[in-house]
């Protein structure tokens, strides 16, 4: 789903810079005390998860100019700037009359202090949306370190912890080409090396029948490398670890290990990417592709194993792909335990949306915030496959005679089908569907949540009247147990690993360290390519070996301390918002 490719801001380093400018100089916000007429006005907001930036257009646009007069005027560092625009706005004493952006590090804290966001205590009594999930606005206001409401956090829900909030699909699990699969007879796959054996094959018949070499298993990408190589990452995921900077958390909670760690997680995920690719598995540009490029290699079936749920399914789970039992679903590798993120009432802490201290329409923008929270709002920030259904008032769904939400035909196309090209109309906002759906790729609540208007899941592939009749999923089903889906699978088979959903955010930690992990990021995302590449297993071993001695050689200790401590605290945020879930019941 293309609402995910920027899980998390761009902006986590460089806040320390972005706030040496004096606190007097952020000033008050007498300015923004001025009467609001009501009158149709343009909004900046500064965006840290667009992947887009400029003037919102389309359906979404004439929604919320409909509602509320207002037109968004987006600012996205990700398209454009990276830090330098959160240093010079920040600087300026204003980022934006409306804020999303992330509050790792202390920088909620330093937002605050700075006078940069607005308290919205004024405006809460009327906030009823997000009153519903008052324990989310308290555990901000927890991490503001200030009393006042300073903001909101993302994907809020009223669901279960420990219930997995992927409904039918995790995030990062093995897909891989099904009908090549099936016409190898469907092959066990008992562990990770017998699943390159059986990708060896696919990937020769695959070859053979199109008659086009430049198909591999995998096809790799560099862009959205963190403290390590995302797409070893997200392998480690497969193995029911998450990363937590530079360590990697267990679901339950018991085990946490540094990337270094000699035949950690981590090493196990990168061992299977190199053995592919001496196997010949691996695209050679993975090395130096980027997002943009992988992708449409994945469009275009030149890629038979998709990392990720969301990549693979959308772009080749065509209906008729699926009709002629073509596309990619999940393998039954017997190894796995896939990492599922449980629901989280306090919501996902790290990405806030909040008010600029200097904008003058500060009582309208939180109306417009709180709408996000209503079952409207949810609708309203729909984009694809994965997330919640387009607005009904758009055309998207219906309820049917049972009373329960079924998509139409038009909502179909908008969610799995063609929707780069549905054309909406004039008095809705014209333009196609994908040129006008939100650009602020802000979920407020969580997707696959219940709307307690229709009882149903926002997510309309968790609805009865969705259920998948394809005959791609009908074979899957067949060979998987009897399956109805991924999740169903992996609950039924012991194969998932449910981590509480608890919304935790790294404190801020001193520079030194800051500094120290810049370099440790960078020795240890190349070494893990190198790692990657390397053509004998020795190679291998050594490239691994001279990488934890540099990274111990530039202060590793230091960071790997804090990190630690931060695992810890997750972990234990984990155990208190189950606490807290039960004792609520």
């Amino acid at each position: 789903m293309e609402i995910k490719k920027k899980l998390t801001s761009v902006l986590a380093v460089g806040l320390a810079a972005a706030m040496t400018f004096s606190l007097a100089a952020c000033g008050g916000d007498t300015a923004a005390d001025a009467k609001d007429d009501g009158s149709l006005v343009t909004i900046d907001v500064f965006d840290s998860l667009a992947n887009q930036q400029g003037e919102q257009k389309g359906w979404f646009a004439k929604i919320v100019q409909d509602k509320f007069n207002l037109k968004l005027n987006i600012i996205a560092p990700n398209v454009s700037g990276g830090d330098t625009v959160f240093d010079t706005r920040a600087a300026s004493g204003s980022l934006g009359d409306l804020i999303i952006t992330s509050t790792g590090n202390g920088r909620l804290q330093k937002l605050v202090k700075a006078n940069l966001v607005a308290d919205m205590t004024p405006y809460y009594g009327k906030m009823t949306n997000v009153k519903k999930y008052q324990n989310a606005v308290d555990s901000v206001t927890k991490q503001a370190g200030k009393d006042g409401v300073w903001g909101i956090p993302q994907g809020v829900s009223s669901s279960d912890p420990s219930s997995p909030s992927e409904g039918m699909e995790p995030t990062s699990a093995p897909y891989i080409r099904w009908e090549y699969y099936k016409e190898l007879g469907y092959p066990e796959i008992k562990d990770l090396d017998s699943f390159l054996d059986v990708l060896k094959n696919m990937q020769d018949l695959a070859r053979k029948e199109t008659g086009q070499d430049d198909i591999y298993a995998f096809s790799l990408f560099k862009d959205w490398d963190g403290d390590v190589m995302n797409n070893a990452s997200a392998i480690v995921n497969w193995l029911g670890y998450q990363s937590q900077g530079s360590v990697f958390v267990s679901a339950d909670g018991k085990d946490v290990q540094p990337a270094t760690q000699e035949g950690g997680v981590y090493q196990q995920a990168l061992e299977f990417l190199n053995k592919a690719d001496q196997m010949g598995l691996v695209d050679p540009e993975s090395t130096t592709q980027d997002w943009d490029t992988m992708q449409n290699k994945v469009t275009n079936g030149k890629t038979l194993v998709s990392i990720f749920s969301w990549l693979g399914k959308p772009r080749m789970n065509s209906d008729e792909n699926k009709a002629k039992g073509v596309g990619f679903m999940l393998a039954p590798l017997q190894s796995m335990k896939v990492y599922s993120t449980g629901f989280t009432p306090d919501g996902d802490g790290t990405t806030i949306i909040a008010i600029g201290s200097k904008s003058k329409y500060k009582e309208r923008i939180a109306k417009f915030i709180d709408w996000l929270y209503s079952s409207d709002g949810v609708y309203a920030a729909a984009s694809n496959a994965g997330g919640a259904a387009c607005p009904k008032d758009l055309g998207c769904w219906t309820e049917g005679e049972d009373g329960k939400p079924q998509l139409t035909d038009f909502g179909k196309q908008a969610m799995n089908g063609d929707h780069a090209n549905l054309k909406i109309s004039d008095k809705l906002g014209g333009g196609t569907y994908d040129s006008g759906f939100s650009l602020l790729n802000f979920k407020a609540v969580q997707q696959n949540d219940i709307d307690s208007e229709t009882g149903a899941a926002f997510n309309p592939q968790l609805w009865e009247s969705e259920a998948d009749t394809s005959a791609l999923f009908q074979d899957w089903s067949e060979h998987m147990g009897g399956a109805t889906s991924d999740i169903d699978y992996l609950q039924k088979n012991n194969l998932l690993a449910v981590a509480p959903g608890a919304s935790y955010t790294t404190p801020q930690e001193e520079s030194t360290v800051s500094a120290t992990r810049s370099s440790i990021k960078t020795e240890v995302v190349n070494a893990s390519w190198n790692a990657l590449v390397a053509k004998s297993d020795s190679e291998f071993t050594k490239v691994l070996k001279d990488a934890r001695q540099q990274v111990k050689d530039l202060g590793y200790d230091s960071v790997l301390k804090v990190d630690q401590q931060n695992a810890k605290d997750w972990i234990k945020a984990r155990q208190e918002v189950v606490k807290q879930y039960e004792a609520s019941k």
